[in-house]
């Protein structure tokens, strides 16, 4: 609010008192905006420009700037059609008549996609669908198989640790994502012209660090059940369809019921969405994405462990 003033204030108050917003961050200047944004903190910036009643009153019409996070674009045009829609309604309000021209001009600006393509959206959702794909399903049959076959007493007898037999069992699959992610971000900027505004090394280190989880949970899943059908239902339905459903792929997380979103903070596809999204759209690092790192990070050491314990017993 740079005008704070009488009216500023009755309009601020009108949008942080409806049933639509949470006031999240009240600003003191423009260059806090682009960090918030980041961060992730709020999904909306309204700026009040300067001497907002005095414009009123002196030339009958004043400013308000809209901005927007548009990296999922149907929650930005959402959150952008509800505030002008309050700022025309605060308008009639004050101009008491409803044939009058509005008082107010909304500036509106879409941060991160201009266009609300949603192919920028959807691409990160595809790259987690398609390596939880290959790196849990393939690999959670890897060791049921040895099961089924009777291969794995020959393993057990061997001086091989479960650690090397674990690994030799997941660089195939590894290698096969590796070059999958690669392919995939290839095509989305070449296809769908998906920018990655973000550091390429930051983009892959995030990449391979949920390789490396979606194949320990894999293997988990694979030295935990006899045979292989239940070991592809299992990635199917505890996986697959809660990565399309519940980790922000398709439909906002803010937006499910509260205990949908307790659940889908146990999802690892949530923060690995949520930190391509970051570094593809709006250039973030690991400073802004350090939580989403540390919980895939902490995720995979608690797979791995799991898994070797599983393994020996």
């Amino acid at each position: 609010d740079k005008s704070k003033d009488e009216m500023s204030r009755k309009l601020i108050a009108k949008l942080a008192f409806s049933d639509f917003f949470k006031v999240n961050a009240v600003l003191s200047n423009e260059s806090e905006i682009e960090s918030l944004f980041k961060k992730g903190t709020i999904k909306e910036v309204i700026i009040v420009e300067d001497k907002f009643s005095k414009k009123l009153i002196r030339d009958g019409i004043a400013n308000v700037q809209v901005i927007a996070d548009a990296t999922e674009p149907n929650t930005a045009n959402m959150a952008v059609n509800y505030t002008t829609a309050m700022i025309n309604a605060f308008a009639q309000e004050i101009n008491k008549q409803p044939l009058k021209p509005s008082p107010f001009t909304a500036e509106v600006k879409m941060l991160y996609n201009p266009t609300l393509q949603a192919s920028w959206m959807f691409v990160p959702g595809i790259i987690a669908l398609i390596l939880t794909l290959i790196s849990v399903m393939l690999t959670s049959v890897s060791i049921v198989r040895e099961k089924e076959f009777g291969s794995m007493e020959l393993l057990l007898v061997t001086p091989l640790k479960p650690i090397t037999i674990i690994v030799g069992k997941v660089i195939p699959y590894f290698i096969l994502s590796v070059f999958n992610i690669s392919f995939i971000f290839l095509l989305g900027h070449l296809l769908f012209h998906v920018p990655v505004a973000g550091s390429i090394v930051t983009l892959y280190f995030i990449s391979l660090l949920y390789i490396i989880l979606a194949l320990t949970i894999g293997i988990f899943i694979s030295v935990s059940v006899s045979n292989q059908q239940i070991a592809m239902m299992i990635s199917l339905v505890a996986l697959m369809l809660p990565t399309i459903l519940l980790s922000g792929f398709i439909f906002p997380i803010e937006n499910m019921p509260k205990w949908l979103q307790v659940f889908s903070a146990i999802m690892p596809p949530r923060y690995f969405i949520e930190a391509l999204r970051g570094i593809m759209l709006k250039g973030n690092g690991i400073v802004e994405l350090w939580k989403d790192f540390a919980v895939i990070a902490g995720m995979m050491v608690v797979f791995i462990v799991l898994s070797i314990k599983k393994y020996k017993s």
